[in-house]
């Protein structure tokens, strides 16, 4: 029995190789968010728990469970009214209420096209809004 030991330049190339594969198969939607320091798969930034909730939505249209997503867009509104636009002094509507206009827009239109979707949605519009929703809570972050 032949025992292979691989030297450095090989165990470069096998973990570059490696990265590339993961890169090349990561969703769109995680290689467009910034890496902020997480609990739980959660980004610790103020806009975290919105992006998660939109990201656990968008997943459960994916596989086909409407009821899931339709709760969980309704659950990201009620925690971002509540939060964002009623929270404050520390409210981004207080803030910076352009940006929370521009925020709550997106919001609105990735939630109006996910509580829509039926057994066939439309997964190139609910991509598109839920692309330009993470696009403007990077905005806050």
């Amino acid at each position: 029995m032949t025992h292979r030991l691989w030297n450095a330049g090989q165990i470069i190339l096998m973990t570059a190789t490696l990265l590339a594969l993961g890169s090349a198969v990561a969703p769109a939607s995680l290689a467009q968010q910034k890496h902020a320091p997480q609990t739980a798969g959660v980004d610790d930034t103020k806009m975290g728990p919105y992006r998660a909730l939109a990201q656990l939505a968008y997943a459960a249209i994916q596989k086909g469970d409407h009821a899931t997503a339709a709760k969980l867009v309704r659950i990201l509104e009620r925690c971002w009214d509540k939060a964002e636009d009623y929270g404050g002094d520390t409210a981004l509507s207080k803030t910076n209420h352009d940006l929370f206009e521009q925020i709550d827009k997106a919001m609105d239109v990735f939630i109006n096209v996910v509580e829509k979707s039926t057994a066939t949605p439309d997964m190139t519009a609910i991509r598109a809004a839920y692309n330009a929703y993470l696009d403007k809570l990077k905005l806050a972050d």
